[in-house]
């Protein structure tokens, strides 16, 4: 029998594997890779905000990356600069200042790498709750709001003329990659947690002629790379974080080589 703490990893990297393949795929579709790295580095800020003040650590990574998302939001209203500057101005300042603010808690010791790399297998009977929880939420709300951003990937101004709210959805999806980035922190870590959501996402647009198609092929793809990338991690004596991304990008790399391209987009 597996031991507790490799069964509480193995639930916890496959609930966060099916919450982000979703997120991941729309952020492959609208080429959306970039700002998944801002939200998740501007999570170090929230970290040393929570450790400053006391505060619930996951509460704190959220309301930093729901001020990230809304702040990139109000300045491409207003800054005559590309999308991609923007979010790359806001990425390393909001780490710099991430490492500042720890810099001023001397007394405080902080397992830096841990909250980089992630420690699934340390998670949590709590920690698995509210990924469960909290990912049944995204889901569900991302259900609500699929069609609107599935018809403005395709065409913003499409959207618009079908009576829809592309604006709102984007938003919605703004937070709801915050809220997945808050509570899977832990599994992979502040600086791969993108990863997950990309690399089994570009993994299953090898093999899908849906959309539906593909959210499932980057679930079972994520899936593969969590349990694969905890084995390895036992085996081979390995940080887990990076052994599922590696694991995951071993993946990918498989599909390019042995299947053919049928979604060419």
């Amino acid at each position: 029998m597996l031991d507790d703490f490799l069964v509480r990893a193995l639930v916890a990297g496959i609930g966060v594997a099916v919450i982000a393949a979703p997120l991941g795929c729309f952020m492959v579709w609208r080429r959306m890779a970039y700002f998944g790295d801002t939200v998740s580095h501007s999570s170090l800020l929230g970290v040393a905000i929570g450790l400053m003040l006391h505060v619930n650590i996951m509460l704190a990574v959220f309301a930093i990356a729901v001020l990230v998302a809304l702040s990139l939001l109000a300045l491409q209203q207003h800054a005559r600069l590309s999308s991609d500057s923007l979010l790359g101005i806001l990425s390393h300042s909001a780490l710099a200042l991430g490492l500042v603010v720890l810099a001023f808690l001397p007394d405080l010791r902080v397992d830096l790498m841990g909250y980089l790399f992630g420690d699934i297998l340390a998670v949590s009977r709590l920690d698995i709750a509210l990924i469960y929880g909290g990912g049944l939420l995204v889901l569900l709300v991302l259900a609500l709001i699929w069609r609107a951003l599935l018809a403005a990937t395709v065409s913003f101004d499409l959207a618009r003329v079908e009576g829809l709210d592309p604006a709102r959805a984007q938003l919605v999806y703004m937070l709801l990659v915050a809220l997945t980035i808050a509570f899977a922190m832990k599994i992979v870590g502040i600086l791969l947690i993108t990863a997950l959501l990309i690399i089994p996402a570009a993994t299953a647009r090898r093999f899908s002629r849906t959309p539906e198609m593909m959210v499932v092929g980057a679930m079972l793809a994520g899936i593969v790379s969590v349990i694969a990338g905890l084995l390895a991690s036992l085996s081979l004596d390995i940080p887990s974080g990076p052994a599922i991304v590696v694991a995951a990008l071993l993946l990918f790399l498989s599909s390019q080589l042995l299947a053919p391209r049928i979604n060419p987009s």
